[in-house]
């Protein structure tokens, strides 16, 4: 599939870049350029290529996200798509102008890398590979990096372990601003996915460009409540990983999710709400436009 001429997209595309030569950097960006301009003017829906999207090339689940109504997507990593840090730099630039002549917004990159490890080797290679990432969404103009948090090891004191987190994600945050990226730290793991534990790694990891991806867990409802959680996190939204919509799919408090995000003005907010979903329905793309009738009534 084809979006508009590609000769003329070409043409306006290379005028954009400063170089296509391996190592070098594809783009001149300012600090934050590519999510700052993504802020949110109202929510919108996205898809996270997780489970109902890993066996589409990236043609497909372009075409799809635009004929269902999703305006964006994040591509997550090892999926039939594609899109991974092996990329030479032709094809990077081929990947980005594909983008540029479609509906669909790159809304960012997911990884699943994670910064818990007892030994700082193993956390120093995620470190590394994340920075591989950030680089890619740059070339690609995506808006941000998806990371996670990863559990709790038992051998070190939680305190520790959350510290370490929030260090290593500061100090990427210190690099993905000035590749204009954002780092979205998913509400994730055994343990770390504990509300007042997110929250005391994002307290370490107070560089701007990163932010919290809301990941609608079960763990959200634990002690105060959702509303309360919510709270805690809310100054620091980056983007929101919803799930099934529909009626009778998934249990969350949807309508209080909304209402809170309709308000929301933290300055890291995209406004993206992208649809992972671990069950596959028979009919994905007829379940992704029953979402889009979903969404459309709860963010009103």
């Amino acid at each position: 599939m084809a979006f508009g001429d590609t000769a003329l997209r070409r043409r306006r595309f290379l005028g954009m870049t400063t170089g296509a030569l391996g190592g070098c950097v594809l783009f001149q960006l300012n600090p934050q350029t590519l999510w700052a301009a993504a802020k949110k003017s109202e929510l919108k829906l996205g898809l996270v290529t997780y489970q109902w999207g890993k066996d589409w090339d990236l043609d497909t689940v372009l075409r799809n996200c635009a004929d269902a109504g999703f305006g964006g997507v994040e591509l997550r990593s090892t999926h039939k798509h594609g899109v991974e840090i092996s990329l030479s730099a032709q094809q990077r630039i081929d990947i980005r102008e594909r983008f540029a002549d479609a509906p669909v917004k790159l809304v960012g990159l997911g990884t699943d890398c994670e910064y818990q490890a007892v030994d700082p080797a193993v956390v120093q290679r995620n470190i590394d590979e994340t920075k591989a990432w950030i680089d890619l969404c740059r070339d690609l103009g995506g808006g941000g990096v998806k990371v996670r948090p990863n559990g709790l090891p038992k051998e070190v004191p939680v305190e520790k372990t959350l510290e370490q987190i929030g260090k290593s994600l500061n100090g990427l945050g210190k690099y993905a601003a000035e590749q204009g990226v954002q780092i979205r730290v998913e509400v994730h793991g055994a343990g770390t996915q504990e509300i007042p534990h997110m929250k005391t790694i994002m307290d370490v990891a107070n560089h701007p460009s990163v932010a919290v991806c809301w990941n609608c867990n079960p763990t959200d409802l634990k002690g105060d409540g959702f509303s309360a959680n919510y709270q805690t996190l809310e100054d620091r939204l980056g983007t929101i990983h919803i799930h099934d919509l529909r009626p009778g799919k998934v249990d969350y408090p949807w309508e209080d999710l909304f209402a809170q995000l309709r308000k929301c003005e933290a300055e890291s907010f995209t406004g993206w709400c992208l649809l992972e979903d671990g069950t596959v329905p028979p009919d994905i793309f007829g379940a992704m436009k029953e979402n889009r009738a979903v969404f459309e009534k709860l963010k009103s």
